[in-house]
């Protein structure tokens, strides 16, 4: 029987890679192909135990520590990378990091890096919206994984329906209406992505149709729902609560006004701010279609309607 592929996996306990894990290993076909080695800072916490339990090797490295990465990566066949922006809300920090993982990954002669990636926003939108970081950083990475030549695939996340529940939508005074509130117009395709349920879906694709995905971008989103949609939804399956639900376009002060009010710096709502406003001119992914990308997919990803039930922050909702 052949030794098992290594497969690296950054963020093992996270949300992207914790779902990359729960993937591979519940499909007994990637389970019986690779051997899962989980990246994380502290493998004495609880949840790096629960992996250990299920077979997988936990490594405690640095994301920002090149030693640690270059023996986390030791006879890797393929690699899932993500990193964290908004832990220090650095972008050169963040390049850098992806940098070190692709130039690493060379090295040790990875046959298959999987980076989640995001659109080049500054240069999708020829520098109208030049603010958003935590996007144009990533495109940077995957600009650089092309260039030094590394076998790659680029994941790329939608956005995520956890954001909504509770979060963008949520009960508002005087009446405590449930609303929808964000600076795009009502009709802007937004592509949303369970990203704790079915990151791992996409990747195992990936990883399962390496031939057919290298060096290509693959969309990792259910669908694309307009805000309208988003509060149609929320109606129909909670005709009492949903009443009177709404969507608000506000414009960009209210916007900014909002983050201002919970305590973000102002270059940040800036950042975010431009991430909604791109939307609806530009498109999420350039206005791409999602077919190619879901049809590699053995599983289907999780709708809509399924988050919005489950959602802590619906919970209890008539």
């Amino acid at each position: 029987m052949a030794a098992k592929k290594i497969l690296v996996v950054f963020g093992a306990t996270g949300n992207q890679g914790g779902s990359v894990i729960k993937s591979v290993l519940e499909d007994s076909k990637t389970a019986s192909e690779f051997k899962i080695r989980g990246i994380t800072r502290d493998p004495s916490k609880p949840n790096a135990k629960a992996l250990e339990a299920k077979g997988v090797e936990t490594v405690a490295a640095d994301i920002n520590n090149k030693n640690q990465i270059k023996a986390a990566l030791k006879d890797a066949y393929a690699v899932f990378a993500v990193t964290n922006y908004w832990e220090k809300m650095d972008a050169e920090l963040e390049i850098s990091q992806g940098k070190n993982i692709a130039d690493l990954s060379k090295e040790a002669g990875v046959q298959h890096l999987i980076w989640s990636a995001l659109v080049d926003v500054k240069k999708l939108t020829d520098g109208k919206f030049p603010n958003v970081e935590h996007f144009d950083s990533k495109a940077a990475v995957e600009g650089y994984i092309r260039e030094i030549g590394v076998p790659a695939t680029f994941f790329m996340p939608g956005f995520f329906m956890s954001n909504i529940p509770g979060g963008m939508m949520r009960q508002l005074p005087p009446n405590n209406r449930w609303t929808l509130a964000l600076p795009m117009p009502d009709d802007t395709p937004i592509p949303l992505f369970d990203a704790g349920g079915d990151t791992g879906k996409f990747v195992k694709a990936i990883l399962t149709r390496r031939d057919a995905v290298l060096g290509k971008q693959v969309l990792a989103a259910t669908d694309y729902f307009t805000p309208k949609q988003i509060v149609d939804t929320f109606k129909e399956l909670f005709p009492e609560a949903g009443k009177e639900a709404k969507f608000v376009q506000t414009d960009k002060e209210q916007y900014k006004g909002a983050l201002a009010k919970a305590g973000m710096p102002e270059k940040f709502q800036e950042e975010l701010y431009e991430n909604m406003a791109f939307m609806h001119d530009f498109g999420y992914y350039g206005k791409a279609s999602l077919d190619e990308s879901h049809a590699i997919l053995d599983e289907k990803p999780t709708t809509l309607k399924d988050f919005f039930t489950s959602a802590k922050a619906f919970d209890g909702l008539k």
